[in-house]
C-alpha cells in the first residue's frame, strides 16, 4: 500500500492548518502558504514519477486503504493515471495564482481569511481527483465549494454577494442533488466504493442489481456535474461569480475546480458506469450501455454550450465578462469530444475522444488562468476594466500585451502553443467519427468549426479594444510610460490598500509570464503532455484495472492480500 498517494491531501491540510495557526504574523503567513503550494507541487511530481513516468511505459495505479480496511469496507484513495494528470494541473496553476494572490490580495485580507480557504479549497480538490469511493466524491465536493463560496464573496460589495448568493444556492441545491442520487445509487448497487459499483454492474445478475435504475440515477448525477463544470444549461452562475471573485480566485475556478466536474464526469462515466450494459430506446437517445445512452446527451449540452458561450463572449462590453463567456464556450471544447468517445464503438476513437478532452482540459486550465490574472493586473493598473476605458496597452504594457496574446492565441489553436494540439486533436476525433459513419459527426464537425470561428471573433475584440491603437485617457492618466519606467500613481481596485508598489506589479506580470511560458513550452514539447494524457485516457477506460487494483489490494477484510493485477503496482 503506497503512503505516497496521500501525500497531497496532507500537504494542503497542513498548509491550510499553518496558515490559520501563524496568523499574527503577515510575513510568516505568507512564507507557509507560499512554501505549501511548492511542496504540494513536489509531491505530485513525485507521484507523477511514481505513476507515470517513464512517459510510454504501462502506468501504475496505487491504492491507499484508510486505516489499512481493504476495499470496499473502508475509505480508498486511488492514484491512477487520470487523478494524477489532473493533480498536476491543479499543482501548478495553484502554486502560481496563490504567488500571484500574494501580490494582489490585501494584506489584512491575506491575514484573516484568505490563505486558509485557499488552501482548504485545494484539499477539496485533491480529495476528490484521488477518492475511490462516491460519497467522499460528494465530502470533497462540499470541502471546496465551502472554501469557494467565501472567496468569491471576499469583496463583500452589493454585486459579489449577489454574485456568491447565486452562486451558493445554485450549488447547495446541486449538493443535495448529488446526495440523494448517491444515496440512491446505494440503495441499487449496495454499495459505495467505486470499483466494487464498477463490478457489481459489470455482473448485475450475480449481484442482483437492477441497471435500469442505475441509468435514471447517474443522469440526476450527471446535471450536478454539469453544475460544477458550468455546462449548458446549468451555466448561468458562472458570469456573475467569475466577476464578483477576486482574480486569483477566478483563475482557480476557471482553471481547477471547474475540471473538478470534468474529472467526475470522465471518472464516473468512462470507468464506472459504463461496466453497465443494457439494451434501451428513449425520446430517440439509443445506446447499449449507460455511457452510450449519455453520448448524445453529452453532445447537446456541449453544443449548445460552445454557441451560447461564444456568442455571449462576442457581445460584452467588459474583458472579465469575455473571459467568463469564454469560459463556458470552451467547456463545450472538452466535453464535445468525450460526447464523441461516448457514442462511437471504436477503441482507437474512444481514446482520441478522451485524450483530447484531457489536453483541452489542461490547456484551457493553463490559458484561461493566464488571461483571468492578465485581466486583475489590468483592473488593478488602470482601475477598470471597461472596453470603453481600455486601449493602447500594447504600447504602455507591453510584456502584460505579449503574455495575453499567447493565451487567447493558445485558446484559439494557433500552432505551437498547447491550444493548437488540443484543438486539433478534438476536430481529429470528430473527424474519425465522421469516416466510421458515426451519425451526428457531421454536425459535430460543424460545431467545432463555428466555435473556433467564434474564439478568434471574440479575442480578436478584446485584443483590439484592450491593446492596440491609441492609449485612451483613463490609460493614459494611469499609466503615462511604459511600466518598466513606470509610475505609482495607480488606480487599486482589487483588493490591495492605496496605491499599487511598482514591485507588485513586476511580481504580477511575472506570474502572467510564467504561465505564457509554460503555455509554449507544453506546444514545444507537446509529445510529453501528449503522451500523459494518453495515458490517462487508458486509465480512464480500463474498468478491469481499475477494478483489480482496488479490490485486490492489501488491507484487513474479505478478498484482500491477493497481488495486484496488470496496471496496478502498490
Amino acid at each position: 500500500m503506497s503512503t505516497l498517494v496521500i501525500a497531497p491531501l496532507l500537504v494542503a491540510l497542513v498548509t491550510a492548518i499553518l496558515t490559520l495557526l501563524v496568523r499574527p504574523s503577515d510575513v510568516l503567513q505568507r512564507t507557509v502558504s507560499l512554501l505549501g503550494s511548492i511542496a504540494y507541487l513536489g509531491v505530485v511530481a513525485a507521484l507523477f514519477d511514481a505513476v507515470i513516468l517513464p512517459l510510454g511505459s504501462e502506468p501504475r495505479i496505487l491504492v491507499y486503504q484508510v486505516s489499512d480496511w481493504a476495499a470496499p469496507f473502508g475509505i480508498t484513495l486511488v492514484a491512477d493515471a487520470l487523478s494524477v494528470f489532473m493533480l498536476a494541473l491543479a499543482g501548478l496553476v495553484g502554486l502560481l495564482a496563490l504567488a500571484y494572490s500574494i501580490s494582489s490580495i490585501s494584506a489584512y485580507g491575506q491575514r484573516l481569511t484568505y490563505h486558509p480557504l485557499y488552501h482548504f479549497m485545494m484539499v477539496g480538490v485533491t480529495g476528490s481527483f484521488l477518492t475511490g469511493d462516491i460519497f467522499n466524491l460528494f465530502v470533497w465536493f462540499e470541502v471546496m465549494l465551502m472554501s469557494s463560496y467565501i472567496l468569491v464573496l471576499f469583496y463583500s460589495g452589493p454585486e459579489h454577494t449577489r454574485a456568491a448568493l447565486n452562486y451558493v444556492v445554485l450549488n447547495l441545491i446541486g449538493s443535495a442533488v448529488m446526495l440523494l442520487a448517491i444515496g440512491g445509487l446505494y440503495g441499487v448497487t449496495g454499495t459505495l466504493n467505486m470499483a466494487d459499483m464498477a463490478r457489481r454492474l459489470a455482473d448485475p445478475v450475480t449481484y442482483d442489481v437492477a441497471v435500469l435504475p442505475v441509468l435514471g440515477l447517474s443522469a440526476v448525477l450527471f446535471s450536478v456535474f454539469a453544475l460544477k463544470a458550468g455546462l449548458a444549461p446549468f451555466q448561468f452562475w458562472v458570469p456573475a461569480a467569475y466577476r464578483a471573485a477576486p482574480s486569483p480566485v477566478t483563475a482557480m475556478l476557471a482553471g481547477v475546480v471547474k475540471k473538478v466536474g470534468v474529472y467526475a464526469i470522465v471518472r464516473l462515466y468512462f470507468t464506472i458506469f459504463a461496466a453497465g450494459v443494457f439494451d434501451l430506446g428513449f425520446l430517440g437517445i439509443t445506446g447499449d450501455s449507460v455511457l452510450g445512452f449519455f453520448g448524445p446527451v453529452m453532445f447537446v449540452m456541449a453544443a449548445v454550450s460552445i454557441v451560447f458561450g461564444g456568442l455571449g463572449a462576442v457581445g460584452r462590453d467588459d474583458l472579465d465578462g469575455i473571459l467568463a463567456y469564454s469560459s463556458i464556450s470552451q467547456v463545450g471544447f472538452i466535453i464535445l469530444p468525450l460526447a464523441i468517445a461516448a457514442t462511437v464503438p471504436s477503441t482507437e476513437v474512444r481514446i482520441l475522444g478522451v485524450t483530447a478532452a484531457l489536453v483541452y482540459a489542461f490547456n484551457h486550465g493553463l490559458a484561461k488562468s493566464l488571461l483571468f490574472l492578465a485581466s486583475g493586473t489590468i483592473k488593478d493598473a488602470i482601475g477598470s476594466d471597461q472596453l470603453a476605458d481600455l486601449g493602447g496597452l500594447a504600447s504602455r504594457a507591453p510584456v502584460l500585451a505579449g503574455a495575453f496574446l499567447l493565451g487567447a492565441l493558445s485558446l484559439i489553436g494557433v500552432p505551437p502553443l498547447s491550444g493548437f494540439f488540443g484543438k486539433y486533436l478534438v476536430f481529429q476525433a470528430a473527424a474519425d467519427a465522421y469516416a466510421l459513419g458515426s451519425a451526428g459527426s457531421v454536425l459535430a464537425l460543424g460545431t467545432v468549426l463555428f466555435g473556433a470561428i467564434l474564439t478568434i471573433a471574440y479575442y480578436t475584440r478584446a485584443w483590439n479594444n484592450v491593446f492596440w491603437g491609441r492609449a485612451s485617457e483613463v490609460v493614459d492618466t494611469a499609466l503615462p510610460s511604459r511600466w518598466s519606467v513606470g509610475s505609482r500613481d495607480v488606480a487599486m481596485t482589487d483588493g490591495g490598500e492605496g496605491e499599487l508598489e511598482r514591485l507588485e506589479l513586476i511580481a504580477q506580470v511575472a506570474i502572467v509570464v510564467a504561465l505564457a511560458v509554460a503555455i509554449v513550452s507544453f506546444g514545444i514539447g507537446f509529445e510529453a503532455l501528449f503522451a500523459s494524457a494518453d495515458a490517462a485516457a487508458h486509465a480512464a477506460l480500463d474498468t478491469n484495472g481499475y477494478v483489480d487494483a482496488v479490490m485486490h489490494g492489501p488491507g484487513i477484510g474479505v478478498g484482500s492480500g491477493a497481488e495486484t493485477a496488470a496496471g496496478g503496482g502498490h
